[in-house]
């Protein structure tokens, strides 16, 4: 089976999708399967292969980590022409998912989405963070599902989710996957040596991209409450993002600095150390489909105390494998909540780490590639939805906020009306 891949955040950025794609990707080819990449280029990363496209991107886009794509050159539509895929699979509703949705429309392919994001919560990223703003970008989001043959949703709260809000075309629930094997890792001691994290001190854990979407001000307070009232205990913060910056001057201002330690980007053997060092890993996102650190963390064996919102409650289940609170509760209730992990025992708290374990095994890789692959086989077996492009909602939402954000240059929904194949496919 060949397989085109359209994202708009692929390695080197990390953050959920890109490392969904990528495990994607890698996990189709493990199985024989061809796989066209098509991705931003990022400065510094050469890696335009056989199996990866990297097209121009702006950088750091409204001052983020994230990458914009460019105008895409005739050049692309070549090479996916020469690699002529059976099936189209898209990550994004616009951008280069824009490309994917025209390039299946002109050529009969069927095209697969993944619900990877709630746009309609990243408003602070593109333009003025209003309601209308807000409904577009769901409208964005639901209209192209609408125009796809079938579409993915990485947990069973996501599905609901677009179904109540508009989705018609079939849904799958299809978790990203996790290589649970590198995760188990025992030898923590020199990770905790490298910041100065004494081997027995109670470890509070985040893994992460640090973005405004993932509720760190909330979380940054609860941490700030309960290293505050445990003067023993530490906090370890995996990852990069605007964020940093303003969470590192928090802890400094509370005085607790010296017990928080931000490690930056972690990745292979050094994040699965990080994880095991965790005696409970803190998560406080309400923005997340799957919650894929989640699992990760799980998978670990660490305990995770998370607030209930879409990803989280699919996948804890509340003083069995972990805590799940109201996702109106209190930091200080957060922090409450912290205090009781650290003063279970180690019998009390093993249990809820075997469980934990236990739930991560269902989310393995082998699992969700399989699924995967059924759907590709029912959807190419089919023949593919036929709907107007032009006249859908989707195109509608997609100019309207363009016209809501006109700044040239910075307009990453008007950069859409740039990413179209040069044939223009004809309604059926």
């Amino acid at each position: 089976m060949k397989v085109a891949i359209f994202t708009n955040t692929f390695s080197p950025h990390v953050g959920g999708v890109a490392r969904s794609v990528g495990s994607l990707a890698d996990g189709l080819r493990a199985r024989g399967h061809q796989v066209l990449v098509v991705a931003p280029k990022f400065p510094d990363h050469e890696d335009s292969t056989d199996h990866i496209v990297r097209i121009p991107a702006y950088q750091q886009f409204a001052g983020t980590d994230f990458s914009v794509p460019s105008p895409v050159s005739p050049s692309l539509t070549r090479r996916l022409d020469a690699f002529a895929p059976d099936i189209v699979h898209s990550h994004h509703p616009f951008l280069l998912g824009g490309t994917a949705l025209r390039f299946a429309a002109a050529h009969k392919t069927p095209i697969v989405y993944t619900y990877h994001t709630r746009y309609d919560l990243y408003g602070h990223y593109v333009i003025h963070n209003s309601d209308i703003t807000r409904r577009l970008a769901l409208g964005l989001s639901i209209g192209y599902c609408n125009l796809c043959d079938a579409v993915i949703a990485p947990s069973k709260s996501i599905a609901a989710f677009a179904a109540l809000n508009g989705v018609k075309t079939m849904t799958v629930v299809i978790p990203t996957g996790v290589n649970t094997v590198p995760l188990y890792e025992n030898d923590t001691a020199g990770l905790r040596a490298r910041y100065a994290i004494p081997p027995d001190a109670f470890v509070v854990g985040h893994v992460g991209r640090l973005a405004q979407e993932k509720n760190l001000g909330y979380l940054t307070d609860a941490l700030i409450r309960f290293l505050r009232a445990a003067p023993e205990a530490h906090a370890l913060i995996v990852g990069h993002g605007e964020m940093s910056a303003p969470m590192a001057d928090a802890f400094a201002e509370a005085g607790v600095s010296g017990r928080v330690h931000l490690t930056g980007v972690l990745i292979g053997a050094e994040l699965s150390r990080a994880y095991a060092s965790m005696d409970v890993f803190a998560f406080s996102s309400v923005s997340e489909t799957q919650g894929l650190v989640l699992i990760e963390a799980m998978a670990a064996g660490a305990p995770v105390l998370a607030l209930d919102a879409p990803g989280a409650r699919d996948v804890v289940v509340d003083r069995e494998n972990a805590r799940l609170l109201a996702r109106d509760a209190s930091t200080e209730t957060f922090a409450e909540t912290l205090d009781w992990f650290a003063a279970r025992s180690p019998e009390d708290v093993g249990e809820m780490r075997d469980h934990a374990k236990d739930t991560a095994a269902g989310y393995s890789q082998e699992n969700t590639i399989r699924k995967t692959l059924d759907l590709y086989a029912v959807l190419i077996e089919r023949q593919p939805i036929r709907m107007s492009i032009e006249d859908s909602a989707w195109n509608a939402a997609k100019r309207r906020l363009a016209e809501q954000w006109h700044t040239v240059g910075r307009v990453a929904f008007a950069l859409t009306d740039a990413v179209l194949m040069p044939e223009r496919p004809t309604d059926e």
